[in-house]
Formats: structure tokens, sequence, C-alpha cells
């Protein structure tokens, strides 16, 4: 159904835009820093409501859209990895009627179930798809809650390890996957040879809740914060620089799927399953042949109870159709695999009392109410504190102090209150009251217009300034190692920094100075900043802190404008018209350079040395991949009726090709392709004098300018 909206297209486009600013945040908590705010339900209701709005107006449609591409866990200090076969994403569902709506699109596809078995032929649907049930098998496996992971293999030895990176690329993680003693460096026996040529299995890098408690208790020890959970505590690890702190880890690998193989495989999954056993590897033990969609229902049933018995974090279950050759046949979206559904358990839910509220200051100023709570334990861990979301949330809910309250772990990591229980209250309980100041500067709060969040309106907010640096220093941002939660707050609260411009005048002696810091600790701490000078100016102005502005949005500003002094001085409506920014994201940049403090805290990075240009190394790398590609470097508009290839298509080979797929004519188009019933956008490109051709040269262009198949993960 397609969403509602007040207002005509400026309201639609605006709507579009936030959400994709959202999701791309979103996308860099979970892939880059480890560290998701919301869970997985939440996640998907906003890319469903993009996806619903970018099909309903396609004129606001974009190739690179974040619910068209997969989520991207790249990281700077790692080599990277071109991947022959792209790693994707599963789809993922979260009721007994969607799997079932999952196994009559299958059907469909196949051609399995009649069409006209409607009410016009007077047959039930449900009775076609029942006598063609006996063609279909699922195989079934626990989804594993890990980091993916890919190994190549050139007859039988290990060539390398790679993350799953963007899907088309990943980090190469040899070094620390080699740690791992489930990654075996070579396969094959007496029994069953290693394949011949090169041989690449999918899988996924997890840690057992016995290792992750160990590890805890012995920070705990040694008065170390604890890790959150055991899936953020892998992603970290695997991203370490230092494969002698991976080894110390006790990470665990089971495969799941191969990816590119040169030799012959198994009919079936599971057949796939027991050959890569046999070759070596560590598999998933619990899976399942379901014959039928009810009994996979059924498996659902029972191990919404029984995943707490398990030694290791699962989230859900994959459903998978188990006969390979029907995976071809069915094929992939740009982001999905049309054979494969992940079904996501519930979370898990306690009881305990709400006994205060408190309120967070974020580095936008946002002021999130944090419940503290009657410690209780959920999903293996004890929880104390819950989300509460903003005002709204806590109004709409009813929830008061000292209130007994249902919690739940969003996605069996994020804990929130669900709600209240008020046929429990004893008279006792209150109303959480707002302050009408921060509650930790005391300056005023303001409620922008068409947002839910209160703000602190004082930038200088120790609050707000705490969480910027913490930004600047984080893993995606400049990534500087040392600089924790701890020593922020002691660096702040102690006047040695205000800005995280002042991070570069940090001394020696005034680092030793703090409690519990050592002379290396000190050095060390000196010896990141300095390398962190050199970042690429795409980390540089992700680490700004700019209102939406997330990692890939960064490197797009670092590769149109080459200098943070250019992007400085963009304007709102050039910066607009950059397929994947748009208007807020426009303004939002704007504003940012706009305000005296941040253009001050700039010129002091530039004094200390931090470099603030696109390094050349960076252009030459683009060219290089980019050069001799038939679309390189150009701007492409796909209009009218394609009758060989589907619009998404079509824009995912031009990219693949060196080129960007855009919705809408400009100056800065640089070429149109044209189908049966081209309108306005053939005009425009005729008044500005650009490049035409027809789907017959664009399907020429395409054959003779290379490019990778989409590939199934």
């Amino acid at each position: 159904m397609t969403p509602e909206l007040r207002g005509g297209p400026d309201e639609v486009r605006a709507r579009i835009q936030t959400l994709r600013a959202e999701i791309e945040h979103h996308n860099e908590l979970y892939y880059q820093r480890a560290a998701p705010e919301i869970e997985d339900r939440e996640y998907d209701l906003l890319a469903s409501e993009l996806i619903e709005l970018e099909a309903a107006y396609p004129e606001f449609a974009v190739a690179d859209s974040p619910v068209r591409t997969v989520g991207s866990d790249r990281a700077e200090g790692f080599a990277t990895i071109e991947h022959p076969v792209r790693m994707l994403s599963i789809d993922n569902s979260y009721s007994a009627d969607e799997v079932r709506e999952f196994d009559k699109r299958i059907r469909r596809a196949l051609g399995m179930v009649e069409q006209a078995a409607t009410a016009e032929s007077g047959v039930d649907e449900a009775e076609v798809t029942a006598e063609a049930g006996a063609e279909i098998e699922f195989a079934v496996e626990t989804k594993i809650d890990g980091v993916a992971l890919t190994l190549m293999y050139e007859d039988g030895d290990i060539r390398y390890a790679a993350t799953r990176g963007d899907g088309s690329r990943g980090d190469d993680v040899t070094a620390n996957a080699l740690t791992i003693r489930a990654v075996p460096k070579r396969i094959g026996s007496a029994q069953t040879p290693a394949p011949a040529g090169r041989f690449e299995v999918r899988g996924e890098v997890f840690m057992r809740r016995a290792d992750f408690d160990a590890l805890n208790a012995e920070r705990r020890r040694t008065s170390e914060p604890e890790f959150a959970n055991p899936r953020n505590l892998t992603a970290g690890t695997l991203k370490s620089l230092d494969a002698l702190l991976v080894a110390g880890r006790t990470l665990d690998y089971f495969v799941y799927a191969t990816g590119l193989v040169e030799s012959d495989l198994p009919e079936t999954h599971l057949e796939t399953l027991d050959y890569l056993t046999a070759l070596g590897f560590q598999i998933n033990p619990h899976h399942w042949l379901c014959p039928t969609v009810e009994s996979i229902i059924d498996l659902i049933g029972r191990w919404e109870s029984e995943r707490n018995e398990l030694p290791y974090d699962t989230d859900g279950l994959v459903i998978k159709v188990n006969r390979r050759e029907l995976h071809e046949r069915l094929g992939s979206t740009s982001k999905y695999p049309r054979w494969m559904l992940a079904y996501k358990f519930s979370a898990e839910q306690a009881e305990t009392v709400l006994e205060e509220i408190l309120l967070q200051v974020g580095r936008t100023g946002a002021i999130t109410p944090v419940a503290q709570l009657k410690p209780v334990f959920l999903a293996g861990t004890k929880v104390g504190r819950a989300t509460l979301h903003n005002a709204d949330e806590l109004e709409r809910k009813d929830i008061r102090v000292g209130d007994r309250v249902v919690i739940e772990k969003g996605g069996d990591i994020i804990p929130k209150v669900v709600r209240s229980l008020p046929h429990l209250r004893t008279g006792a309980e209150r109303v959480f009251e707002f302050p009408n100041v921060c509650p930790v500067c005391g300056s005023s709060i303001s409620r922008p217009e068409g947002e839910v969040a209160l703000r602190c309106v004082n930038t200088s907010c120790p609050a707000q300034v705490k969480e910027r640096i913490k930004h600047f220093a984080s893993r995606g941002a400049m990534d500087i190692e040392g600089l924790g939660v701890k020593l922020v707050g002691q660096l702040v609260d102690e006047g040695l920094v205000s800005t995280y411009a002042d991070l570069y005048s940090l001394s020696l002696e005034a680092l030793c100075a703090l409690e519990r810091m050592k002379e290396k600790s000190a050095t060390n701490l000196l010896g990141q900043l300095e390398a962190s000078k050199s970042r690429r100016l795409g980390t540089l102005i992700f680490a700004l802190g700019i209102r939406h502005v997330g990692a890939s949005s960064g490197r797009l500003l670092a590769s149109n404008y080459g200098s943070l002094e250019a992007l400085a001085v963009a304007s709102a409506e050039e910066l607009a018209e950059l397929e994947g920014v748009g208007e807020i994201l426009a303004a939002a940049i704007v504003n940012f350079f706009a305000d005296e403090k941040d253009r001050e805290i700039i010129r002091q990075l530039g004094a200390a040395g931090v470099n603030m240009r696109r390094l050349p190394e960076e252009a030459i790398a683009e060219a290089t991949s980019e050069k001799g590609l038939a679309f390189s470097g150009m701007t492409c508009v796909l209009t009218g009726k394609l009758e060989s290839i589907d619009r998404a298509e079509a824009s995912k080979r031009i990219e693949s090709l060196g080129g960007k797929s855009s919705s809408s004519v400009s100056k800065k188009t640089d070429l149109l392709i044209a189908g049966p019933g081209a309108g306005s956008k053939l005009t425009k490109a005729r008044q500005l004098g650009i490049e035409i051709i027809d789907e017959a040269e664009f399907l020429r262009r395409l054959g003779s300018g290379g490019g990778t198949d989409g590939g199934q993960p």
C-alpha cells in the first residue's frame, strides 16, 4: 500500500530525502561502527516506507538509494578485494503470513501457480499451491548473529579472506581470519580431494557466549568497560589492525554457502553443506529439510523458545529453496536473492520496575529520555537501562516513574521499554515532566519544526562537546585508538579540550597529569592523533559531525569538491543537484559552514596539519578503476520503456561500467537512454544538447564495455 502524504511533490521529496538520510545514518552505525541504535524491525519499517514512496513517485527515485544497495562495512587500513560474485543481503520477515507469501512468490515466479486460479475460474489458489507443493523443498538453518566473511581458495589453498563491504568490494582481513581455528588454510582430504581452480565459500564469524562472558569477566577484573554484545564485539575485532588482538578474542566461523566455484557442486543446498563439511569446513549443525511451508512455520514455533539453549546468539531462521538450479531461475534483486528469506525472531521480553527517567544529550543537542530500571536478566545479559526514544513516545505510551514495565531487546541488542502495566499501579507513580532547560548546561531547549526531538540550543554544552569528540575519534571517522569514552570525559571536564580541534594541541605533560594515564598510553595517543592528520578528505567530512552526513556522503562530497575549502563555499542549490544529496542534506551542509564557531574549528584543524584536500592516491585509484569503462565518469538518465532489460538492472550495469544513474535531466547529464514513450526528459535533453541513444545502442555499449554480473551471495 502506498503511503499517503499530505501536500504536494515538495513534501514527498522532502520525506524521501529524510528517509534516505535516516537509513544511511543507521547503516553507518550498524555496518561501520557496530553500534546500532534501533532494532531490525524499526529499520525495516523505514526501508519499506522508502521503497513504497520511490515506487509511487519514480521521478524522485535514484539508483544509489540505500534500499537498492547493500550497506557497507568498509574501513580504512585494509586492502580492497573485488568480489567475483556479489555478496548480497537477505530480505527479512517477521510473521508466518510473510513466510507463506514468500512461498507463493516463488511458485508464481516458477510458473507453479496458475494466475488464472482465482475466483473467475472457481479454483482456490491455495489448492493449486498445495498440488504443486511436492515440487519445492526448503533448507532451513538457524541464523547466526555475526559478521559475514568470504574465503577464497585456489586448488585447495586459501588465497584471501574478505568482509562483505558494499557487496561488490570488501576489506582484505586474511591475517585476522587465519587466527580463527575454524578457518582452514587448506581444504580437502584423501577421501574428498580439494576442488580444482577457485572455490569461494561464504560464512558468518561469531563469538560463543561463554567466550564473550569470559572476556567481560576479565574486563570487570581490570576495571575496563564491558563489551555490549557478541555481535558488536565480533564486528570490531574482525576490523582490528592487530592480528594478535584478534587471536586472543576466540572468534568462530560457520560456512553457509558458496560464491564463485570453478568445479561441480551437488544439486541441493543441503548436499552442498555435506560436501563443505567433507572438505574441512565447519557448518551450522542446526539445519533441516522442510518439504512444505507449513513445516517451516512449525519449526519457527519450536525455535522461538529453544534458541536460548544454543551456545551462541541466533536472531532467526534462514529459509532457502533447496534445489540449487532454481536459485539461478529465481535470480536476485539489486539487494536480495529471491530464493532466500530470513525469519526474524520476536524480541525477548521481561518485566521490571522503572525507577527513574534520566536525560541524555547527544552531539546534535537531541535530548533523549532513558529509563533507569531495576536490573533484570534479558536475553542472557543484565539490563539496567533502556531507551524511551522521545517525549512524544513517553506520553503516547503513558509511561510513568515507578511503573512496572515490559522491556525487550530489539533485535536482541537494544533494550527498550515496550509498555507500562497500568493495572499494577499503586498510586505512587508519577508523570515525568520534561525540564525547560538542558539538564547538563542549563541552556534553553527548543523543538525544531517537523522534529520530535527536543534539543539543547547551546552548541558548547559539555554533553554535546563530548559526543562530538567521541564521533570525531570513532572508527569509520578519524579512527583515533585510545581515545575512549572515559578519556574524552576527562579531557572535557578538566578543560583540556572544548572542540575536536583542541585534540591536536594536547601535550604529553597534560595527558600524563590525568588520572590513570601512564606515559606509554599518552605517547601512543599522541601518535594516533598525528596519524589521523593524514586521513582522507571524505573521512574528515564525515568526522566533522554535520547533520545527516554519513561516511558515504562524505566520500561523495570529497569526490565532487576535492577540498574542504571548496565544499565550504558551495551553495545549497549546487549541493542539492548532486545525486544522493538533496535539499535537506544540502541545507545541513550550508548551515554548518555558515556557523562562525564551526569555521574557526576548521581553521584550527588546518593549522594543526589535518589534511583537508583529496589525496592524490584517491583520485588515481578511482581513475584506474574506471579507466576504459563504457560509461566512465558519465551521468546517465533512463527514460521511456526498456524492453530487453528492466530499469533497476540497467542502472546497476551503468554503475558497474563507471557511470552514475540519475533520475532527472540537468546540465550535468551526459547521456540520455530513451525508450518508447519518452516524454519531457527527452525534450529537455534535446534542448540542452545532451547525447541521446536508443535501447539498441545502449545494449551494444553494455556488451562492449565489460562489467560484472550481479551474482548470488
